[in-house]
């Protein structure tokens, strides 16, 4: 693995994401407050642009004590999503909500001195 300087944390807005070329290799990368989170911009499901997609608050589903219905409602956790088939992942744990086998190639980032690096393979 090779880690390589990528910017200042000050270029990364909290809330938004960028997508790099790394050599042969995208990344998205996203900022939620103090930290980063870093996964190559190819779904598993068919190799989609993944880190491209929109970001969505997931939906879930409330069940009453009988286990019907009471509605939707947003959770916290945000969502990414496909914009090839809508296949929805954690953006946090990158892994699909119904299939945690179905998950984002993550790579590691990290923050020193206010420069963010990123391991690559290489």
């Amino acid at each position: 693995m090779n880690e390589i300087a990528i910017g200042d944390l000050s270029e990364f807005a909290d809330q938004d994401h960028r997508i790099l070329a790394v050599g042969a290799l995208e990344v998205g990368i996203f900022r939620r407050g103090k930290k980063l989170y870093a996964y190559e911009n190819r779904c598993p499901h068919y190799g989609g642009p993944v880190c491209q997609g929109k970001i969505f608050n997931r939906v879930v589903e409330t069940l009453a004590s009988d286990q019907s219905s009471t509605g939707l409602k947003f959770a916290k956790e945000e969502n990414l999503v496909c914009p090839w088939h809508g296949y929805e992942f954690n953006l946090v744990t990158g892994c699909h909500p119904g299939d945690p086998r179905l998950k984002l190639r993550a790579l590691d980032v990290r923050v020193d001195k206010g420069q963010v690096y990123l391991r690559v393979p290489g």
